[in-house]
This record gives structure tokens, sequence and C-alpha cells, in this order.
């Protein structure tokens, strides 16, 4: 059995080889061989940065990256995959939404502020990792207090006993010790916690209210933008606190995250935060080919050089005001996707393309990569939906004829309608599977076989009739 891990030999992404990070890639993502290289390399010199000093790592700039390719071929894949890798705050924003007609919505600095914002939640669930092992200790501790009041301790019926036993008595009966387990009634109590024995009791805990008001005020320069009031008046007042009545195994995880939430300091990760976004955060812009055009066509399609004046200075470097402080996007690494099927690179304005000095170009996708993508990536269709009906009591069992029939049908509507990529196996599986998941809990037999002919005999109708599967598949 291979497992599986999202870094290599405990390493983190950014100090992996080019060569294991286009390792790491191809566990979730096949084919696509030129884009992971460009990846890994944009990655790896990340690392590299690092090595120098400081004066000259201030002008090493990141190597910006267009992905070309049709729709479904891995472009947000590659790029949510190499973040992932490298534990990098990682944002992906369609470039298009910036030309709606009548848009009044947030400028292009708001993909910053939402950069951020990934950047604090994600180095924040990291430090309560860190300390979740101390924060379940003290949360226990306050959820023995809470038992002790509940229960009595009684002494063994049976002093001649040699093997006396304490027995604890709750609401709903009585739970006893074993014969090796501690007498003092705090360790008994401890260890039946653990155990699971109050799991259904339920209790009285007081947490604190982390629902902070949010306000919608209007900017001229922003348009709508949420307002935070916890975070403007900060411990000017006290959150306030409210009783909640629960079960202990829900307790637990609410008193353990709120005593996590004590344990770390905001400061430090704010500061960690800000400085791994400016250092190691990746922005994708999807979409970018809509924008692609010149002032000289009419119509809603006007604001398109607009946008990408508004995008330049982000993308070449500027200073960000976010109500954590100011980010710098000198060393954001941005990663552009789009088809360019009405456009091309060289139809952006001309400082943008600059910004964009990689450009890599991603391959429709062949019968025999669907093969491979239906059974080779970790998170590959076969295996959900083998996990999914596995709950069922039902084990699935795909014939190699299957799947070659499933990429073949996918192959050739791909062909013949719209090429959505690798998007149109789900549509495919789905509509394979839709008899099969809705009958599972009634079904009796443990095991079922989908062959060639299953395949055919559910999807054979729809193909013949193109008018019908455009609507289906």
């Amino acid at each position: 059995m291979v497992i599986y891990t999202d870094s290599i030999d405990g390493r983190e992404g950014s100090e992996l080889t080019p060569r294991e990070i286009v390792s790491a890639l191809d566990r979730y993502i096949i084919g696509q061989d030129d884009a992971k290289r460009a990846v890994a390399v944009a990655l790896r010199n990340r690392w590299r940065r690092q090595q120098l000093d400081e004066e000259l790592r201030e002008e090493v700039m990141p190597k910006n990256i267009i992905m070309i390719g049709p729709t479904g071929v891995g472009k947000t894949e590659i790029a949510r995959r190499l973040a992932k890798l490298a534990r990098a705050p990682f944002l992906k924003v369609e470039a298009s939404k910036f030309t709606e007609v009548g848009y009044v919505g947030r400028d292009v600095e708001s993909m910053v502020r939402d950069l951020v914002e990934l950047g604090i939640s994600l180095v924040k669930s990291e430090a309560e990792e860190r300390v979740e092992s101390r924060a379940r200790d003290i949360a226990e501790e306050r959820i023995l207090d809470q038992l002790e009041n509940m229960v009595t301790e009684r002494a063994p019926l049976d002093d001649s006993d040699s093997d006396k036993k304490t027995f604890i008595v709750g609401h709903d009966g009585v739970v006893q010790s074993s014969k090796d387990a501690p007498k003092n009634k705090r360790d008994l109590l401890r260890m039946h916690l653990r155990q699971g024995a109050f799991d259904d009791e339920y209790i009285e805990i007081e947490i604190t209210d982390s629902r902070n008001p949010v306000i919608e005020v209007f900017s001229g320069q922003q348009g709508m933008e949420e307002m935070d009031l916890g975070s403007v008046f900060g411990n000017m007042f006290p959150k306030p606190r409210k009783q909640k009545r629960v079960k202990v195994q829900d307790a637990l995880k609410a008193l353990t995250q709120e005593e996590a939430g004590r344990l770390i300091d905001m400061d430090q990760i704010t500061q960690e935060a800000l400085n791994r976004t400016q250092q190691s955060g990746i922005i994708f812009l999807d979409e970018i080919d809509k924008i692609a055009g010149r002032e000289s066509q009419q119509g809603p399609d006007v604001s398109r050089e607009g946008v990408q004046r508004d995008l330049l200075p982000i993308v070449e470097g500027s200073s960000v005001t976010t109500k954590y402080g100011v980010v710098k996007t000198d060393h954001i690494l941005f990663i552009a996707a789009g088809a360019f099927h009405l456009s091309k690179p060289s139809d952006l304005i001309p400082e943008l393309q600059g910004r964009f000095p990689i450009r890599v170009e991603l391959q429709s996708l062949t019968e025999d990569d669907f093969q491979r993508i239906l059974t080779e990536p970790r998170n590959s269709l076969t295996r959900q939906y083998i996990a999914l009906l596995a709950t069922e009591g039902m084990e699935i069992v795909f014939e190699d004829a299957a799947i070659e029939t499933v990429a073949e049908m996918a192959f050739r509507v791909n062909d013949t309608l719209e090429n959505i990529g690798a998007r149109r196996l789900h549509t495919i599986m789905e509509k394979v599977f839709e008899a099969l998941s809705f009958d599972a809990p009634d079904r009796d037999d443990a095991q079922f076989i989908v062959s060639s002919d299953y395949v055919r005999e559910r999807l054979e109708g729809i193909l013949q009739d193109e008018d019908l599967s455009r609507y289906i598949l």
C-alpha cells in the first residue's frame, strides 16, 4: 500500500527539489508536465531567494506564470495543489468579475485583503494544532469540575474483598472502574471521560461569544465593504460570555477550541501571517483571457483594458492597506490562466504581459488521460464512489473494461459537444451511478460489479440522442 502525504520526508514544499515537487503533483494531476515543471521551478526559486543576503533578496522578483489551455485540463488544480504543498496562503479569483456591467463591488485590492485573511486562518490553525494537546488537558479539567458536582463516590459493599473497587454513580446509572484503575475520584472521572463513558451526559459550560457584529459601509473608492465592529473597537469592550447546556463530547470540543485560542498569541500570528502572505502567497487569476482586449471595442467589453491597468500595480508590486497592516505585493506569486480561444496573451497590455514572463500551454486531455484520471490520482473518482457506497455496506468493483468505456464516452462527448475536459467525467460517472446510489440503502447484495455493459446500458441511449445529451451530459 502506498501512503500519500503532502510533504516528502517531513520537509515543507518550499524545501523540495523541482523533481520532488513534480512527483508530488503527479499524485493528483495527470499529464501537463510543462506546467508542473514551471510551477515547481517557481516554488523552488522562493527557497533559493531566502538563501540570499537581504539586499539581493529584495531585488529578486517572482517569475509570474500564464497557463494557456482549455477548461478542465488541470490549471486550477495545479495552482491549488502547489499552494497546499508549500503551506502558503492561496486565493483563486476570476479576473472577469471586475468587468461586470454595473459592478459596484470591491476593487482589485480586495483580493490582497482576502489573501491576508486566508493567511491569518492558515497560521492560526497551525498554531492551534501545536497547542491542541495542552488545550485539551485544560478543557478536561474544566469538565471534570462539572462532573465532580454531578456524581457521588461509593465504597465497595464488601470491605473484606481484596479486589476493592470504587463506583462512580452518575445521573444515568453506575459506571464502575476496573481493578487496576486509580482509586482517586478525579483520576477515575478522567479515565472514564477519556473512555467516552460521559459522552451523552449534559453539563453546563460557560464560553466566550466570539461573534462580532458586522455592518456594511459604502466607500466611494471600494464600493460596499464589510466592517467587523470587533476589529474596529478591539479590546475596548470585553467579549460577552454565555451559558450553554451541551453534551460532554460537544463541550470538550468547544472548550478545547476556546482554550487553544487563549494559548496562542494573535499578535504573533498576525505578524507571521503578514510575512507569509508577502513572501509566499499565491494568487490565481482565472479567466484572464476575458479581460484581454483594447478600448477600441464598444459595449460591455469597454472596461477590459481598465481592469488590466487596475491589476497592473498589484502584479508589479504595491502596498495595500489591510486591517492587519500594510501588505507589499512585490513577492506574491501570480499565476494567471485562460483558454484564450478568442484572444491571445499578446492582446493584454504590454505592461501586464511583461509581468508574466513564463507562459506554458496545457494540452487537451486524451482518452488515455481520462483512463488514468479515473484510476491513478489519490482522489480519483473511482475511489470516491467505492468509498461512498462502502458506507452503505456495498463493495463496488470496477472492471477494467468499464473504466475504458467511461473514458471513451467522456472523450466522445467532449469531442462532439463542448470540450469541458476532465469535468465531463463527473457528469458521466454521476449518471452511471445515479440508480445505484438511489437504491443502495435498500439493496441486499454486498458486492456490485461495474461492467462495460452496465456503463453502456446507463449511457448509450443518451449518447445516441445528441439533443438529449446536450442537456444531460
